[in-house]
């Protein structure tokens, strides 16, 4: 059974100036122990395409599909009370910049044990030995003492291992990790990624990378999904997307690479824009 199947997803807002369409048209399927990546530049979609999976989106938003489900049940016709025993249970989301997704005012073990307390029936002294065991999963040295730490007392790297734990807490089927390693120093950006694909593969749960890092893409994904302007141009195996894109727009953002320099230039998305703009609007 497949864990996610999207087809035909439309994410429309209304504006001041006329409803503005964010994702148009996309498709893709999830199953256990699937690892894709959805690439495209800022704006392209990725993150509010799963922020309509999670249905986390403004009363703005219009979202519309022809078919949305997760392990067989249509997300859509969810009951709220329903859709909460899943979102963040079965389905949960690393979000991008950890320090601003954590509250503040409340410890770390204090949002931890709010997730615990949401989704399972363990008791407080079970529920903290969780919230241990999670913070030595991670990485997290001294993680009793860590506990009783706010966001703002620990590093960057730390928050987004502390946002990894309040992830993985309730066994997801499937992980949603956005933009993971945004802000993080090249060192640290590698340790987040053994550390997600290790979860993943100890956990047998399906992950979805939202990235525009296409070393990252090529590192951990098994499918890429690209995006641009809120519609997908390809879906392809990684390797068939590195030796073989077919969309204009893919070979733009691998052109990018540094590895693919021509001479002392870089090619800019202007080189390709006329031809995918073009192709988008075909496509």
């Amino acid at each position: 059974m497949n864990v996610l199947e999207i087809l035909n997803l439309t994410v429309t807002f209304d504006t001041a100036a006329g409803p503005f369409k964010a994702v148009d048209g996309v498709n893709f399927i999830v199953n256990q122990n699937d690892i894709l990546a959805i690439v495209g530049e800022s704006g392209s979609g990725k993150s509010v395409a799963m922020l309509a999976v999670m249905g986390l989106l403004p009363n703005t938003a219009t979202i519309t599909a022809d078919k949305m489900t997760f392990e067989g049940k249509d997300i859509q016709d969810l009951g709220e009370r329903e859709r909460r025993q899943i979102i963040g249970k079965d389905i949960s989301m690393i979000f991008q910049e950890p320090i601003a997704s954590l509250n503040p005012c409340f410890t770390v073990g204090f949002q931890i044990d709010e997730m615990l307390r949401a989704h399972t029936s363990l008791n407080g002294r079970a529920r903290q030995a969780r919230a241990i065991e999670l913070f030595e999963l991670v990485g997290i040295p001294d993680p009793e003492k860590r506990l009783r730490s706010f966001p703002h007392q620990l590093s960057g790297g730390q928050c987004q291992r502390v946002m990894i734990a309040m992830a993985i807490s309730c066994n997801p089927k499937l992980l949603i990790a956005d933009e993971p390693t945004t802000a993080l120093d090249v060192t640290i950006q590698k340790q987040i990624l053994d550390l997600l694909l290790d979860i993943q593969r100890q956990n047998n749960m399906a992950l979805i990378m939202i990235t525009h890092d296409m070393g990252v893409v090529a590192e951990t994904a098994q499918r890429v999904v690209v995006q641009y302007q809120g519609r997908q141009m390809e879906e392809a195996g990684v390797l068939e997307l590195f030796e073989n894109p077919q969309s204009l727009y893919t070979k733009a953002l691998l052109s990018a690479l540094p590895e693919r320099a021509e001479g002392d230039r870089l090619p800019t998305v202007s080189d390709f824009s006329d031809s995918f703009d073009a192709e988008g609007a075909t496509s």
